[in-house]
């Protein structure tokens, strides 16, 4: 955590991918539909209190989100969902925070407890790789 902190003084983003570095910022799959996985996400941030859902297209895939740290900044954070065959889905994220300044790691953070709930949603589907 220290080591993200650190990062964190210059840079005010993080996202996940299918190259990261971290294993905890790897892409996450589920055994699940694309529609299914999409209706179980966007019903987890109704009901998930810090996070405001802005804006969600369904046929692109993409979930955005908004939350406000304890310091009062905004993230803004987007979430990708890829349908990877008819029972394969997979979701990547990229938080960003405003301001000039560093986010002393609070995008790497967010986006772990984003990954924590979906995983926690979607257990009996997720898919270890």
């Amino acid at each position: 955590m220290l080591k993200r902190t650190l990062i964190g003084l210059i840079r005010s983003h993080e996202t996940t991918g299918e190259k990261a570095k971290d294993p905890a910022l790897k892409t996450r799959y589920y055994k699940i539909s694309m529609d299914q996985a999409w209706d179980e996400i966007i019903n987890m941030f109704k009901k998930l209190s810090g996070y405001k859902l802005l804006h969600e297209v369904r046929n692109v895939g993409e979930i955005v989100v908004e939350k406000r740290t304890i310091t009062g900044r905004t993230q803004d954070i987007t979430l990708t969902l890829f349908s990877i065959n008819p029972l394969k889905t997979a979701v990547d994220v990229y938080s960003a925070s405003r301001g000039s300044l560093g986010d002393l790691g609070s995008n790497y953070r967010t986006i772990l407890d984003i990954y924590r709930h979906i995983d926690k949603r979607l257990a009996a589907h997720k898919i270890n790789q």
